[in-house]
C-alpha cells in the first residue's frame, strides 16, 4: 500500500541516528506518513558494521530506538520521547552500502508515557528486525541541549532534499513479511 509523505521531521546537529553534522552517524530522514506512522530511511556504512558487510546489532537497536521514540512527533510536534525500555528481535543480518527503510508506531499513549513498535525492512521486503518500547515523554523546550538559543536548538530543522520520496509504499502481512517502495 502506497502511504502518502506528510511531513519530513528535523534533524539534529551531531545526534549518531538523524546528525547531519556527526561524519559516523546514520543521516537518517523522517517522514511522517498519511497512516499515522513513521518511516526513516538510512544507509549503514563501514563504520557501522559488525561482521564483514554486516550492521552492527547496537546499529539496529539505535535505529528502532529513535524511530519509534520519534512517532510521538506525528501527533505532537514538540515531543520527544526518553527510551525506558527497549526490546528487540534480530530476524536478519542488516547488510551495509543499501539504502533501507524502518517504520515506527505508538500503540499505547498515556499522560506521562507511550508505547510503540518498529520493524527495520530489508531491500527485499523482509523485516529484519523489530522492537517494542516504552518511552517517558519530554517537552522539546525542558531538555537542556534544546534552549531556545543553543546550537543544538538552532540547528533542529527540517532539511529538504530533491531525495525525498513524496510517497512511501510498503505492506505490512500477517507472518511480518513486508514489501518496499520508495517513490
Amino acid at each position: 500500500m502506497k502511504h502518502k509523505v506528510l511531513r519530513k521531521q528535523e534533524n539534529s546537529r551531531m545526534c549518531l541516528v538523524c546528525g547531519v553534522k556527526n561524519d559516523f552517524g546514520l543521516k537518517a530522514s523522517f517522514y511522517e506518513l498519511d497512516n499515522g506512522e513513521l518511516a526513516g530511511i538510512f544507509t549503514p556504512r563501514e563504520e557501522h558494521q559488525s561482521y564483514p558487510g554486516i550492521a552492527h546489532g547496537g546499529i539496529s537497536a539505535a535505529i528502532l530506538d529513535e524511530t519509534i521514540g520519534r512517532a510521538i512527533m506525528v501527533t505532537d510536534r514538540d515531543m520527544l520521547g526518553y527510551t525506558v525500555e527497549l526490546n528487540l528481535k534480530y530476524k536478519k543480518h542488516v547488510p551495509l552500502g543499501q539504502k533501507l527503510i524502518v517504520i515506527g508506531r505508538i500503540t499505547r499513549e498515556k499522560s506521562r508515557t507511550f508505547e510503540g513498535t518498529g520493524e527495520i525492512i530489508l531491500a527485499n521486503g523482509e523485516v529484519a528486525a523489530s522492537a517494542t518500547a516504552k518511552y517517558l515523554k519530554v517537552p522539546l523546550d525542558k531538555m537542556p541541549s534544546f534552549q531556545e538559543d543553543s546550537e543544538d536548538r538552532m540547528e533542529w530543522q527540517v532539511n529538504i532534499s530533491e531525495n525525498d520520496p513524496r510517497e512511501i509504499e510498503y505492506e505490512q502481512k500477517t507472518d511480518m513479511k513486508t514489501c518496499l517502495r520508495l517513490g
